[in-house]
């Protein structure tokens, strides 16, 4: 050993990987509500595309039977569609929006798209024939003043 020399520390005291600790914990609370909002917005917007597509569908119905009854399940013209799938997302999963025909009659129809699961509390989301699109932002289970964009 070399006289005047002393063994050096390496590593960290227990103050230091404390504060890295809170900056981690502070980080982590501002950041997971925004992803939170971000996958709920994210779902929403799937949902917005799957009712186009059930619309969509909707309208191939009219254009082969010249009216929009009948395209329920089992020929029903309301319920769950027998024209397109009836869950969000449709590849499987955990669903989080449920499709349905709200209502139709040989020349109209409302497309509905009900949040179930994780999704639960957002509002359901409607599309009618002339395409106008709803949303219960509220979610107080009614179409109420200023509901009547998808947007936010």
């Amino acid at each position: 050993m070399i006289r005047g020399k002393t063994a050096s520390n390496k590593g960290f005291t227990l103050i230091e990987v404390m504060i890295v600790v809170a900056i981690i914990g502070i980080l982590a609370a501002v950041a997971y509500p925004s992803y939170q909002d971000h996958v709920r917005k994210s779902r929403r917007a799937e949902a917005q595309s799957a009712l186009m597509g059930l619309a969509a569908a909707m309208e191939r119905h009219f254009t082969a039977t010249n009216s929009y009854t009948g395209a329920g399940a089992g020929g029903s013209d309301t319920g769950a569609p027998g024209i397109y799938y009836d869950k969000v997302p449709k590849d499987g999963g955990t669903a989080y929006y449920n499709l349905t025909i709200d209502s139709a009659s040989a020349s109209a129809f409302v497309v509905k798209a009900t949040p179930v699961n994780g999704q639960v509390g957002d509002g359901f989301l409607d599309l009618n024939n002339q395409g106008i699109r709803r949303w219960d932002r509220d979610n107080s289970g009614s179409i109420g003043t200023g509901e009547d964009k998808w947007t936010n």
